[in-house]
C-alpha cells in the first residue's frame, strides 16, 4: 500500500504541473477555453488522488466519498474539454462518471466493502473513457491519424477499467489481495493515460499549426481569403475546370471611390463597406470557387465555368446586391457602387498571372466605362491581353439589369407604335 500511495503522491504533482501549463496557455490564448477545461482536469484529478492518498490522515468521507468523486469529475472536464476543441456543445453525459459513482457509493454493500468500492470506481472510469473516446472520434473534416490513435488508447482504457470492475465484483478477493489487483490495474491505467496525455499534446500541436496556418491565408478583417490564400487556392480551381472540361473565369472587383467613402464618413464606415463586400461576394460564389482580398479595396474570385454566360451572371448578380446593401454611417447611408473586370480562359491555358492581368485590364475598361458595371474579356481577348497594350476601349460591356428593363419597355413601346 505505501508503494501504492507513493505513486498516487507522484501523479498528483505532475497533473499539478499539467494543470498549471494548460492553465497558462489559456491565460495566453482565452480563446482556448479546452486549455481551461483540461487544467481543472488535471487539477480536480490531483485533488481527489491527494485526498486518497492521504488516507488514515483525514475523514473518511473526504478520502472515499468525496476524493473519488472530485478525480471523477477531473475526467468529466477532460471530456468537456474536448468537446471545447471542436466548437461542440457541452453535453451534459460528461458528468456521468462522478454521477455514478456519487449514486452508488451510499449503498450499504459498496461502501462497507473495499472490493466492492473498487468496482463502482472502475465502472465509473469505464464508462468516462468510452465518453472519452467518442470525444474525440474522427469525424467528417477532422481525419487527423492522432484522433483514431487517442480513440484506440481510451478504448484501451475503457476495457481495462471494465475488466478490472467485473473481477473484484465477480471474484470478490479478500482484504489481502483486494488491494494487489488493484495496483495492478491502477498501473495499466496509468501507461494508457500517459500514452493519451502524450497523444492529446501531439493532437494540440497539429491543431495550432493548424490553426496559424488558415490565421496566415486570410483576412481579418473580411474573413476570406487574403492573396497567399488566393494563390495557394487557385491550383484547385484549376483542377476543378480540367476535370469537368470547363473554363476558368477571374473576376476582379474595386470598390468604386473607396478612397472617398473613407475621407467622408471615416475609416471605420470604409472598413463596414468591405466587409459586407465580402460577404456578399462569398455569398453568391458558387460551389468550388475561391473568393478573397488582393488587398485594398480590391477583390477576386476564380471560378470553373461552362460559358461566359454562367461567370457574367455570377459577376452581376454580386454587383447588383452590393448596389442595394445598406451600408450605414452613423445616421446616414453609404452609397457604394462596384467596378468588375471578367476575364475567362480555357483551363490548359489559364495561369494566375495570364487570368489576373487579363481580369485587370477589363476592370480598368469598366472604370473608363464609367463605374458600376462588368466588363468582360472574351476567351480571344483574356488570351491576347497579356502580348498588346492596354485597350481601354477592349472587352464588352454587360448590361445592368435596369438596362436590360429599359431595353424591355423600350422594346414594348416601339411595338405600341
Amino acid at each position: 500500500m505505501q508503494t501504492f500511495t507513493i505513486g498516487l503522491i507522484i501523479w498528483c504533482t505532475e497533473a499539478m504541473t499539467l494543470a498549471a501549463v494548460l492553465f497558462l496557455a489559456w491565460r495566453h490564448d482565452a480563446q482556448r477555453s479546452a486549455y481551461l477545461a483540461w487544467a481543472l482536469g488535471f487539477a480536480l484529478s490531483a485533488v481527489g488522488f491527494g485526498l486518497v492518498a492521504a488516507r488514515g490522515l483525514v475523514p473518511d468521507l473526504l478520502s472515499i466519498e468525496i476524493a473519488n468523486a472530485v478525480a471523477l469529475l477531473g475526467e468529466s472536464a477532460w471530456i468537456a474539454g474536448f468537446h471545447r476543441m471542436d466548437k461542440r456543445r457541452l453535453e451534459w453525459s460528461s458528468l456521468l462518471p462522478p454521477a455514478i459513482w456519487l449514486a452508488g457509493i451510499g449503498l450499504p454493500w459498496i461502501h462497507e466493502s473495499f472490493a466492492n468500492r473498487v468496482f463502482l470506481y472502475d465502472l465509473a472510469g469505464a464508462v468516462g473513457a468510452t465518453l472519452l473516446a467518442g470525444a474525440v472520434r474522427p469525424t467528417e473534416g477532422r481525419r487527423e491519424p492522432v484522433r483514431r490513435q487517442l480513440c484506440f488508447v481510451f478504448t484501451a482504457l475503457a476495457c481495462l477499467c471494465l475488466a478490472s470492475s467485473l473481477s473484484m465484483l465477480l471474484l470478490q478477493p479478500g482484504p489481502e489481495l483486494a488491494p494487489v489487483y488493484r495496483a495492478y490495474s491502477a498501473l495499466g491505467c496509468a501507461l494508457l493515460i500517459t500514452a493519451a496525455i502524450a497523444l492529446s499534446g501531439r493532437l494540440l500541436m497539429e491543431s495550432s499549426e493548424r490553426r496559424w496556418r488558415t490565421v496566415s491565408i486570410t483576412d481579418m478583417l473580411t474573413g476570406v481569403l487574403n492573396r497567399r490564400g488566393l494563390q495557394n487556392y487557385f491550383p484547385l480551381v484549376a483542377e476543378k475546370a480540367a476535370r469537368e472540361s470547363r473554363k476558368i473565369a477571374a473576376l476582379l472587383f474595386d470598390l468604386d471611390h473607396f478612397k472617398a467613402i473613407n475621407d467622408r464618413y471615416g475609416h471605420q464606415s470604409g472598413d463596414v463597406v468591405l466587409a459586407e463586400f465580402a460577404r456578399i461576394g462569398r455569398q453568391f460564389m458558387p460551389r468550388g470557387a475561391v473568393f478573397g482580398r488582393m488587398g485594398g479595396e480590391e477583390f477576386i474570385a476564380f471560378i470553373a465555368v461552362q460559358d461566359q454566360a454562367e461567370a457574367e451572371a455570377v459577376a452581376e448578380t454580386v454587383r447588383a446586391d452590393f448596389c442595394r446593401a445598406p451600408l450605414p454611417a452613423g445616421r446616414s447611408m453609404v452609397p457604394a457602387t462596384v467596378s468588375i473586370g471578367l476575364a475567362i480562359m480555357p483551363c490548359d491555358i489559364a495561369t494566375w498571372d495570364r487570368l489576373v492581368s487579363a481580369a485587370d485590364r477589363a476592370l480598368y475598361a469598366a472604370k473608363r466605362s464609367g463605374r458600376n458595371c462588368t466588363i468582360v474579356f472574351d476567351e480571344m481577348e483574356a488570351a491576347m491581353a497579356g502580348d498588346q497594350p492596354l485597350d481601354p476601349d477592349g472587352g464588352a460591356l454587360v448590361p445592368t439589369l435596369d438596362d436590360q428593363i429599359h431595353a424591355l419597355r423600350r422594346l414594348g413601346t416601339l411595338a405600341k407604335m
